[in-house]
This record gives C-alpha cells, sequence and structure tokens, in this order.
C-alpha cells in the first residue's frame, strides 16, 4: 500500500522565510525544509496499481501556473485543542479551482471525492496536549506575507510515517502551463 497525496512545493525562498519563523511553542513538531508543502489533495492508502493508474492520470491536468503569496497564520483544532499550526495563502480560488479538478479526475479513477472543505494552507508544526500556548506565535508572526511566488508544477508525493516523522517522497512532477 501507498499513502499519497498531491501538493505543491514552495519555492526556496518562501520556505526559507517559513522555516526562520518556526519556534518558540513549546513541543511544537516543526516542519523541516523537505515537508513544506501546499496539498491539493490527500488520496490516502492505495495499492501499487492504483498508484500506478493514478501517477498516469494526473499528467491530463491541464492548469495554468499559479501565482499565490503567504498570508497569515492559522490554527487547527481537534476537540478544541490546538493541534496543527498552519501559514495561510492567497488568492484561494485558483488554487480551489486546481483542487477540484484533480479531485474530479481522481474520482473517475475509483477514488472518493473530497467531502472535507478545501483550505489551501502550509502546514508549519503539529502540536499535542503537552505543547505551549500557541497564541504568543500566533501575534508575533500573525501578519505573515511574502512577495508573490509562481507555482509552475505539482506532484505526486508519497508519505512514510517513522520515528522521525513524516518523509515526504516525490513520485511525480507535473507542470503547470505558462
Amino acid at each position: 500500500m501507498h499513502r499519497l497525496f498531491v501538493a505543491l512545493r514552495p519555492p526556496a525562498p518562501i520556505r526559507a522565510q517559513l522555516l526562520a519563523l518556526m519556534g518558540g511553542v513549546a513541543g511544537a513538531r516543526w516542519q523541516d525544509d523537505d515537508q513544506l508543502h501546499l496539498t491539493l489533495r490527500f488520496l490516502g492508502e492505495v495499492d501499487g496499481n492504483i498508484a500506478e493508474d493514478v501517477a498516469l492520470a494526473l499528467s491530463k491536468i491541464h492548469h495554468p501556473a499559479i501565482e499565490i503569496t503567504l498570508n497569515g497564520l492559522g490554527t487547527f483544532d481537534r476537540k478544541a485543542l490546538v493541534d496543527t499550526v498552519w501559514a495561510g495563502v492567497s488568492p484561494l480560488d485558483t488554487l480551489r479551482a486546481l483542487h477540484r479538478k484533480i479531485d474530479h479526475l481522481l474520482v473517475k479513477y475509483g477514488l472518493a471525492a473530497d467531502t472535507r472543505a478545501y483550505l489551501p494552507h502550509i502546514t508549519l508544526a503539529r502540536l499535542n496536549r503537552s505543547s505551549g500556548p500557541v497564541e504568543p506565535f500566533l501575534a508575533a508572526h500573525g501578519g505573515l506575507s511574502s512577495d508573490v511566488f509562481r507555482m509552475d508544477w505539482f506532484a505526486l508525493y508519497e508519505s512514510s510515517i517513522g520515528h522521525g516523522g513524516a518523509r515526504y517522497d516525490l513520485i511525480a512532477r507535473y507542470p503547470l502551463s505558462a
């Protein structure tokens, strides 16, 4: 079985900007450079044949290159406890359009449709019950912004969970048209 997701990989200067602000929350598991991405569609566990079909099918996606900026910070919570800190991006419409294209294509290949609301973001940290408060971090960095950056490709990744956290291996890259 392969645990797959489709994502955009921010350019090195944007990743460096994100890495520079990480810290200051006790017990947070901050993402490293190799983990920074913007998920377009999480596929989950699929068998080898489906993985090959998906890798081929994604080459059929035609979408213009995307220009976005970093835009603020946010959190996700589970059972009223913050478990994720993320960087926002904008504009959302172009990312949502690409997400929909990918989702519709994958449904044609037998995967279930993504029924969750899609909120484009870049995960910065994972937290647990013992993690320190995030409010000071959010207050200090909540005005996060960047210059416009261009995303010329998206990719299929495989995720492996190990003792050191998640490792993401690039399976295939797909161009976004100019």
